[in-house]
C-alpha cells in the first residue's frame, strides 16, 4: 500500500498534535530554598526534561510572605504553618510549570512522598532528602490546585506556548 501523499501526512499530524494538546495538562513544580541553596536546581530540572515533560514557565524568586501565606493556605490551621511560610521565605525559590501528558500525576510520583523517609529510591526525595522539613520540592496534586497555584505564581503572559522539536519523539 502506497503511503499517503505529504500533505495528508501533515493533516494527520495536526491532528494528532490537537488530540495530544486536549489530554496535556500543566502542573506547578517549585524546587524551595533548599533545593536551591543544595544545587538541585539543574538535577531536577533534568528528571522533568528526561521523563518528556515541556518547560512552560520558570523564574527565580524572593517569594514574599503574603504569597507564600496564600500558596499554603489549606495548611493554615496546622500548626507549622507559620514555620513553613518562614522556610518558604528564608531564601530563593525556583517556580516553575511544567505541561505534558498525565504531568500532576507523574511529578507527584518522581517527586516520592512528602516525607522523604517514606520516599523510594529513583524519586527526588527518596534520592536527595532525608527529613520532612526540608523536603526540596514543592508540586501540585490536582488539576484544581495546578490551577490556582499556576495562576498565583505566573501571569498568563508568563507562559510560554511552543511546540516543543521533540514532541514527536514523546507521545505517539
Amino acid at each position: 500500500q502506497r503511503a499517503p501523499p505529504p500533505a495528508a501526512r501533515a493533516s494527520r499530524g495536526r491532528q494528532q498534535v490537537r488530540t495530544m494538546a486536549s489530554i496535556s495538562e500543566r502542573t506547578f513544580i517549585a524546587i524551595k530554598p533548599d533545593g536551591v541553596q543544595r544545587g538541585l536546581v539543574g538535577e531536577i530540572i533534568k528528571r522533568f526534561e528526561q521523563k518528556g515533560f515541556k518547560l512552560v514557565a520558570m523564574k527565580l524568586i524572593q517569594a514574599s510572605e503574603d504569597l507564600l501565606r496564600e500558596h499554603y493556605i489549606d495548611l493554615k490551621d496546622r500548626p507549622f504553618y507559620d514555620g513553613l511560610v518562614q522556610y518558604m521565605h528564608s531564601g530563593p525559590v525556583v517556580a516553575m510549570v511544567w505541561e505534558g501528558l498525565n504531568v500532576i500525576k507523574t511529578g507527584r510520583v518522581m517527586l516520592g512522598e512528602t516525607n522523604p523517609f517514606d520516599s523510594k529510591p529513583g524519586t527526588i526525595r527518596g534520592d536527595l532528602c532525608v527529613q520532612v522539613g526540608r523536603n526540596i520540592i514543592h508540586g501540585s496534586d490536582s488539576v484544581e490546585s495546578a490551577e490556582t497555584e499556576i495562576n498565583l505564581w505566573f501571569t498568563p503572559e508568563e507562559l510560554i506556548d511552543y511546540r516543543s522539536c521533540a514532541h514527536e519523539w514523546i507521545y505517539e
